[in-house]
């Protein structure tokens, strides 16, 4: 891509410099927290989660890739996400848009996020197809990062080859939220 459509592939580089820089970013933070002395660690959070993904997904459209983003929610009494479980949504809508901008010779793709009464579901879907196959033994950490956030708090994960031919990546994550109704 870089011989063929130079201007794309530096934006596509921009995009993963800064999900690396705000992943690692967040991962000194909460180290540096844990090795704090001055008592009970309190980890400052990333401010970015439910609200922080169009802003994402405009800047993954100006690598050439069109992001169409649905958040819907079935949460309508003013109650907000626990911020924790939205900063594992943005980082696993991050992760996945990361590989589809690395990944994939798609111009499109779908990032789908529903919040439900007690869990949120993602679905990150693109048509392919591949830009290049690599054995999965070469891949990097993205993925299982995303589903060590999933699991973090019980809820499923699950990336594949889609039947149509391109990926899809899917996470459930459940939460409760305080005053939340049994």
């Amino acid at each position: 891509m870089a011989d063929v459509r130079p201007e794309e592939a530096r934006a596509a580089l921009a995009v993963i410099e800064h999900t690396s820089r705000t992943t690692l970013s967040e991962i000194r933070r909460v180290l540096g927290a844990l090795r704090s002395d001055a008592g009970p660690p309190h980890v400052d959070m990333p401010r970015s989660g439910l609200e922080g993904l169009p802003e994402l997904a405009d800047r993954v459209t100006s690598t050439g890739l069109a992001v169409d983003l649905d958040i819907s929610s079935a949460v309508d009494d003013g109650r907000p996400l626990p911020t924790a479980v939205g900063v594992s949504v943005y980082r696993i809508v991050q992760e996945a848009l990361t590989n589809v901008v690395a990944h994939s010779a798609a111009t499109r793709c779908r990032v789908a996020v529903h919040v439900g009464r007690r869990e949120v579901t993602i679905e990150v879907t693109d048509p392919g197809p591949p830009r290049r196959t690599r054995p999965a033994a070469e891949g990097g950490y993205g993925l299982i990062g995303m589903r060590e956030r999933a699991l973090l708090y019980g809820g499923t994960f699950q990336a594949g080859p889609d039947r149509a031919g391109g990926f899809r990546v899917s996470a459930r994550l459940p939460y409760e939220s305080p005053g939340a109704p049994q």
